[in-house]
C-alpha cells in the first residue's frame, strides 16, 4: 500500500509539474530574468504549494498517526546554519543556471531528453559526493583515539 501510495503522490507531483510547465527549463529560467523578458507564473505555482502545504502540515500536526498507519514526525530542528546555508547556495545556484531541481528534472527523464540525463546524472553525483564526504567527516582521525 506504501508503494501504491508514493507511487500515487509522485503521479500527481508530476502531473502538477508538467500542467504548470515548471518542468520546462526555459519557463523557469524566464522567471529568474528580471531583468529581460519575466514571466511570473513560477510565483503562482509557488503559493499555491504553499498553500497546500501548510494545510498538510496543519493536518499532519493534528494526528499521531499517518493516513497509513506510520507516526508522524518533523524535524525538531529550526537552527539556520552554514550547513544549510551552503546547501541552500549550491541548490539555488544549479537550479538557476539549469533552470531544473530534482522533481522536474525526475519528470524530465521520462521524455528520454539528454539534457535532462545528464542532469540527473550530476545530481546523482553530487548526492554521492555529499554522501562520501559526510562518512569521510564521521570517520576517526589520527589523533582522536585518546591511547
Amino acid at each position: 500500500m506504501k508503494n501504491l501510495s508514493a507511487f500515487a503522490v509522485g503521479l500527481i507531483f508530476g502531473t502538477g509539474l508538467l500542467l504548470s510547465g515548471m518542468n520546462q527549463p526555459e519557463k523557469i529560467l524566464g522567471f529568474l530574468d528580471l531583468a529581460g523578458r519575466w514571466d511570473p507564473s513560477l510565483i503562482f505555482v509557488m503559493v499555491g504549494a504553499v498553500a497546500i502545504g501548510m494545510i498538510g502540515f496543519r493536518i499532519a500536526d493534528r494526528r499521531p498517526l499517518s493516513w497509513l498507519g506510520d507516526p508522524v514526525s518533523r524535524s525538531a530542528s529550526n537552527v539556520i546554519d552554514r550547513r544549510l546555508l551552503a546547501g541552500a547556495a549550491i541548490f539555488g545556484t544549479g537550479w538557476g543556471l539549469a533552470g531544473v531541481c530534482p522533481g522536474p528534472a525526475i519528470v524530465n527523464l521520462g521524455f528520454a531528453s539528454g539534457p535532462a540525463a545528464i542532469f540527473f546524472v550530476a545530481m546523482i553525483a553530487g548526492m554521492a559526493a555529499y554522501e562520501i564526504t559526510e562518512r569521510r567527516g564521521r570517520l576517526p582521525q589520527p589523533g582522536d583515539i585518546a591511547a
